[in-house]
């Protein structure tokens, strides 16, 4: 018994100083739980690929791997058994009778599909699932095939100094490659993977964090993209979770996503959520960039890293403004489209806005089940 506590200890590290956040006062329809499983429910009923024109998908892609992630999250935490097993049911299909629609693992938003087999094997023990999700994350720092000279050149330079070959420092990098590393520790336990990508995290960090704490989207398009800072907060957050206590990496990278939440907390606006450029006082309110700030301050007060005077006004704004954009279907609303990055204010002002767009549904899902997580 007590080496399964210290190995949770290791794993999960900080959860001894945690703090709760009492959800009594959302009830009705800002109750995290009914919240949660709308949208999960709206998840199984979806096609692949739904947030996409009708046609037929050539792959899983990275927004409805999230929206699957949290999906099984919240079924662990609220022990729900039975979309436990409709999401298992989704995941044996799909490799069954759709196998051709599993990403290959050659770029960053592809492998983080591994994220769910990791999380399947965790809730199902089913050792077909870690094999197949060991794949794709050991294939993330090894060599890949059919590459050009002039490719194996570059991906030797990065992997010799111990980074990804997919490292292209682009910021939602921070998220697709800590969330299927970070998984893969979850599950096996070895150091190799989460100290690999805490090094990562550390070195895109110090290349890309602006002074004030938040990311441009790239460096030739120096803007605070909402959705773009989103995954760097999150993928702090995920690391952090169960980065040890012991990792070089881990105070610097504490004092990151410390810088970056201090900013947030000053740009959130009056309605509760933030803009699509984040400090652009005329920019419309985005929801998944918002959730996922969201996200990251509740576990972020929820294990102690947060001063909860000065983080739970924040949440307690944000959550209620983000359930107000979610309708009856279990849809989300006012979604960024897929971005590419652009050295002009206006396109980002103008980008789509979109309803049940799995970029929006999967952070909803990841704040219900951090609401609803024990700390």
């Amino acid at each position: 018994m007590k080496k399964i506590v210290l190995l949770l200890i290791l794993i999960y590290p900080c959860c001894i100083f945690s703090q709760d956040i009492a959800t009594s006062k959302w009830t009705g329809s800002n109750n995290p739980e009914k919240i949660g499983l709308l949208v999960s429910n709206r998840f199984v009923e979806s096609p692949h690929n739904s947030f996409r024109p009708p046609t037929p998908p050539k792959s899983i892609t990275y927004p409805e791997v999230c929206a699957w992630y949290g999906a099984l999250r919240f079924a662990k935490v609220t022990n729900n058994n039975a979309l436990l097993n409709q999401l298992d049911d989704r995941f044996k299909h799909l490799i069954n009778n759709e196998s051709h629609l599993i990403p290959k693992p050659a770029h960053v938003d592809n492998t983080v599909f591994g994220a769910v087999p990791f999380e399947l094997f965790m809730q199902t023990k089913e050792k077909k699932y870690l094999d197949l999700a060991l794949q794709i994350a050991d294939a993330q720092w090894k060599m890949p095939e059919n590459v050009t000279p002039d490719q194996a050149a570059g991906y030797k330079t990065l992997l010799d100094n111990n980074l990804t070959w997919q490292t292209r420092y682009w910021i939602d990098d921070m998220f697709m490659i800590t969330m299927v590393q970070t998984q893969a520790y979850r599950a096996t336990a070895d150091r190799k993977y989460i100290d690999r990508t805490a090094y990562e995290m550390y070195v895109y960090l110090d290349t890309l964090q602006q002074a004030n704490g938040l990311f441009y989207h790239s460096p030739d398009a120096p803007y605070f993209w909402g959705r773009g800072n989103g995954w760097m907060a999150a993928g702090m957050t995920e690391l952090l979770i169960s980065l040890p206590l012991d990792n070089k990496y881990r105070t610097p990278i504490l004092a990151s996503y410390l810088r970056m939440m201090e900013s947030l907390k000053k740009y959130q606006k009056s309605s509760g959520l933030w803009g699509q450029l984040i400090d652009d006082k005329e920019a419309w309110d985005e929801t998944s960039g918002s959730a996922m700030f969201t996200y990251a301050m509740i576990v972020g007060l929820k294990r102690g890293w947060l001063n909860k005077e000065k983080y739970m006004p924040v949440i307690e704004k944000a959550w209620p403004a983000l359930v107000k954009h979610i309708n009856s279907d279990g849809d989300i609303d006012e979604v960024c489209e897929g971005t590419n990055r652009k050295n002009d204010r206006q396109y980002y002002l103008d980008r789509l806005r979109k309803v049940g767009d799995m970029h929006g549904q999967a952070p909803v899902l990841w704040c219900a089940a951090a609401l609803l997580e024990k700390p």
